[in-house]
């Protein structure tokens, strides 16, 4: 099918939609038979009721988990058998890929030519990865003295809950999933309530691919009524979440409230963009930090939102970005060519007007968009947005705004810029542009952030953990240390007799 916008619109009028949750390999409503409405963000409309999951529902999921563990009918296939399954969920994704992409764009507003080659892709990458890692990866024996020998062993951990955000549903989803289920764990996944289709669609082509029964579950529903059953359960070993630093604090509150289950919190972030004026390409950067902040309608944690800028370019700087940010005004998700695409929903909406309108009045200076647009479409769309004069003070650089807005903070020297970069509570990512290799390496040295990359922004691969530092969390996703997440170390000594 090619992305033609009359193919888009004619699929999404006559696309089926089915909200129950899958629990126990099957699709089944919620156990009280409560639903709530799946909204488009494009238009407005209702695509379908899905189940609201409660406590009874993530029991159930919990259960089912907990027996397919325990009967080792995934936990004890060897690590070749799993990859052979795991290739087959990554093969039927791609299959699906068409479906995937517009359930995805129709349910959170993103373009769908990205959900078709980003989001889809990235999803059955990833999955596809764990699925070659898993028999790569080796035990330890340890240097123990010659009357014994010790081995160091991974052993899945158990039933693994994961609860996921609305940006970017596959994505999320399947970072937690490819470690959890090669490593032969059980799986009960929580989606955002905003962007519930596309998980509840992966589960069934998991099963199609042979995932037994129960090892991968998923229950629809509210952050405080499932999301909060899941994390309490005393039955779910560790949580995997990635959502607002708000909700994380509450993961790591309701482990100590059960039964001290692993919490792994990928939480905000407001990333540094630096710009030193011996960086001779202002345009590439400015272009750059444009196509970032503004991709996904700027709902993305590692987002630039910050741009810290040395005040000897910044004016051109200005100009460049502003220049580049109609490029990015929003479109009809479903044209095909669209660069931007809606809001996830109303609220989210209302809040990065809030934030915008906050800026005026702390006095920033709007020097691009700052307005809700498509307002005759139903749906919930803002111009891409960019403020200047604006102190690090000021809460639309303090806060995480998850919208299209971005910051400009002018700065004299180096020292100035790593403190203001530095003044976050959070860490997640950073950017340093300079063309002095000393200073590139000094100032990513001193920058407290998970990843910072070095005259480029965005650019990444499974190969390499996601993740931050300070209130952007604790958790590390992709690579192999995401094994580390959702195994055990067992130590195993035995007395050799001379």
């Amino acid at each position: 099918m090619s992305s033609n916008a009359n193919d888009w619109h004619g699929r999404a009028k006559t696309m089926s939609f089915d909200g129950r949750a899958v629990i126990d390999g099957r699709r089944t409503a919620a156990h009280e038979g409560e639903t709530f409405d799946c909204v488009s963000p494009i238009d407005g409309r209702v695509l379908t009721t899905v189940a609201r999951g409660r406590t009874p529902d993530i029991d159930a999921a919990v259960a089912s988990a907990r027996r397919a563990f325990d009967d080792g009918r995934w936990a004890h296939k060897s690590p070749a058998q799993r990859k052979r399954v795991l290739q087959r969920f990554s093969e039927k994704i791609l299959a699906a890929k068409e479906e995937l992409a517009l359930l995805e764009t129709l349910d959170m507003g993103k373009p769908v030519q990205y959900s078709l080659s980003v989001d889809v892709p990235s999803c059955a990458r990833t999955i596809a990865w764990y699925a070659e890692a898993v028999d790569k990866v080796y035990d330890e024996i340890a240097p123990a003295p010659r009357s014994a020998l010790a081995l160091i062993t991974r052993e899945p951990m158990g039933v693994i809950g994961v609860v996921v955000p609305w940006n970017y549903p596959m994505i999320m989803a399947a970072w937690k999933l490819g470690p959890a289920l090669a490593a032969g764990n059980s799986v009960v996944l929580k989606p955002s309530e905003k962007s519930p289709l596309t998980a509840l669609r992966l589960a069934e082509i998991a099963i199609e691919a042979g995932l037994p029964e129960g090892v991968f579950n998923v229950v629809p529903g509210y952050g405080h009524e499932a999301g909060e059953a899941l994390a309490l359960h005393m039955d779910v070993d560790a949580i995997g979440f990635t959502g607002s630093t708000r909700v994380g604090r509450k993961m790591l509150e309701y482990a100590g409230r059960s039964n001290l289950k692993r919490v792994y919190n990928e939480l905000g972030g407001k990333s540094a963009f630096i710009v030193f004026d011996d960086f001779a390409d202002v345009p590439r950067a400015a272009r750059t930090v444009a196509g970032s902040m503004f991709f996904n309608q700027g709902e993305s944690c590692n987002a630039p939102s910050r741009v810290f800028v040395h005040e000897r370019i910044a004016d051109e700087f200005v100009q460049i970005v502003s220049d580049e940010a109609p490029k990015y005004q929003p479109g009809d998700p479903l044209s095909g060519s669209a660069e931007m695409g809606a809001i996830v929903d109303g609220t989210q909406m209302n809040t990065v007007l809030g934030y915008i309108g906050a800026g005026r009045d702390e006095g920033a200076r709007l020097v691009a968009g700052g307005r809700q647009v498509r307002e005759d479409s139903g749906g919930f769309f803002v111009e891409p947005t960019v403020f200047d004069g604006v102190s690090n003070a000021m809460r639309i650089a303090r806060e995480e705004i998850f919208g299209p807005v971005l910051s400009v903070i002018r700065f004299k020297t180096e020292e100035e810029a790593v403190r203001l970069a530095n003044d976050s509570p959070y860490g997640l990512q950073a950017s340093v542009w300079s063309h002095q290799i000393d200073r590139a390496h000094r100032v990513a040295r001193a920058l407290r952030a998970g990843t910072v990359h070095v005259n480029q922004y965005d650019e990444d691969d499974i190969t390499v953990p996601f993740g931050g530092y300070k209130q952007s969390g604790n958790g590390r996703d992709k690579s192999l240390h995401a094994f580390d997440k959702v195994t055990e170390l067992k130590t195993t000594w035995i007395r050799i007799d001379s």
